[in-house]
């Protein structure tokens, strides 16, 4: 059975675990909008891939990379890992 998101998130967990990295991952069903996962990697940093499309990254130490629905790449400063 599908475990419901924090609060208001508009998701549920439809699935968790650990890859061949060690890393955690979790994918998340938003209904009718589709489905995305997570991964917290073990270096601190973290990725998104969300239903409409987006995703995103942050390396834990300062850099981000945000990838809009439309292909449009924005990143931040920092070192990326």
């Amino acid at each position: 059975m599908p475990r419901k998101g924090n609060g208001s998130s508009g998701y549920s967990y439809t699935g968790s675990g650990t890859n061949s990295h060690d890393n955690h991952w979790c994918a998340r069903d938003y209904g009718t909008s589709g489905t995305g996962y997570h991964y917290s990697n073990n270096d601190g940093s973290y990725y998104y891939s969300n239903p409409n499309g987006s995703t995103y990254y942050n390396s834990g130490d300062g850099y981000s990379k945000y990838t809009a629905p439309s292909g449009d790449v924005y990143k931040s400063h920092g070192s990326s890992k």
